[in-house]
């Protein structure tokens, strides 16, 4: 899967580095001072380097922790998110990271003990208030997870911490260490799902529906907190149908009693992540879709949007109660 390593200097020694590395022993390593000189530079391809991506060993030095973005969040009243890796193993059209990084290579920060002292220090200051932390905003969380070791890392790590719950969004059905452990109260591992005519068309190398729907099943059967993220919703012209179906099919699986969260949102793109994307896929279908530009975001028309979240909306309430259903807002 990988045939070329870059590593940074002051990693190279690092443990997670050496275990890493040694997935592939036949991978070229190649050395370099800071990750950003292979990441960064502009007029790479992105969609040439999709076709076979280097993975980069890297340290991370600040913005460990970021805020959330307003309106994004599953109940909680402090929400924040973190990211120990850039870049997706998935080929999603409509995903913001191809709009917003120079590479398709993924960079995983091996210190993951500097993301956890930050992540302490922050429940230490709200000893008294529920933290949520989203692992998920720019990689999925557990699709390299056999390489990163991510929640294997981690899940201890938010056991001992009373006040913070941790979503792992993912579209992975990388979930054995999972079910091989006891499912940690304060965690939700949130699949984010769309109909399966349109996930063929759009969710490029993700695993199908139906796969995912048996991760949820076998994870929810062993105890774990699940969540549904359908977001962002895509533009058909039968688009009732086919959602209609999607939640008959999904709520067949799953118990909506023990359902922990189901959040909606429509598809947004700011502006110049738009234009960066069409240009990458001028053929894609999506972007030729009912598209408007407001505020600098580009998104479905708002009667269209609104139709859609609306419709959406009113169909998953006859499955979960509200209490249960979040928007987003962002």
């Amino acid at each position: 899967m990988i045939d070329t390593l870059y590593i940074e200097h002051a990693v190279r020694e690092h443990p997670r580095t050496q275990t890493i590395m040694a997935r592939f022993p036949g991978a070229r390593v190649i050395d370099c001072a800071r990750y950003g000189e292979v990441f960064n530079p502009k007029a790479q391809n992105f969609r040439l380097q999709k076709l076979k991506p280097a993975l980069i060993l890297a340290e991370k030095f600040k913005n460990f922790v970021l805020e959330a973005p307003s309106g994004y969040g599953i109940g909680g009243g402090k929400n924040y998110y973190f990211s120990h890796m850039l870049n997706c193993l998935y080929d999603c059209r409509y995903c913001f990271l191809q709009g917003m990084y120079q590479s398709a290579h993924y960079v995983v920060f091996v210190n993951y003990e500097s993301f956890q002292q930050a992540i302490a220090d922050l429940c230490a200051e709200h000893p008294e208030q529920a933290l949520y932390f989203f692992s998920g905003y720019d990689a999925d969380s557990l699709a390299l997870e056999p390489v990163t070791g991510f929640a294997d890392e981690f899940l201890p790590f938010f056991a001992t911490l009373p006040n913070a719950w941790l979503e792992l969004r993912t579209k992975s059905t990388q979930i054995r260490n999972l079910l091989n452990r006891e499912p940690l109260p304060r965690c939700v591992v949130a699949f984010s799902l769309n109909p399966e005519t349109i996930a063929e068309k759009v969710e490029d190398k993700a695993p199908p529906l139906s796969k995912r729907l048996d991760a949820l099943a076998k994870l929810q059967a062993h105890g774990w907190q699940i969540g549904l993220r359908f977001d962002p919703l895509i533009y058909q012209a039968d688009y009732q149908n086919l959602y209609r179906e999607l939640f008959a099919q999904v709520f067949t699986r799953l118990d909506p009693a023990r359902l922990h969260s189901v959040s909606l949102g429509a598809f947004r793109l700011p502006d110049s992540y738009f234009k960066k994307m069409h240009k990458l896929y001028p053929d894609a279908r999506l972007f030729a879709g009912p598209l408007a530009l407001e505020n600098g975001m580009v998104s479905y028309r708002h009667e269209l949007a609104d139709a859609m979240l609306e419709f959406c909306r009113v169909e998953l309430l006859t499955y979960i109660p509200e209490h249960r259903f979040f928007p987003c807002r962002s």
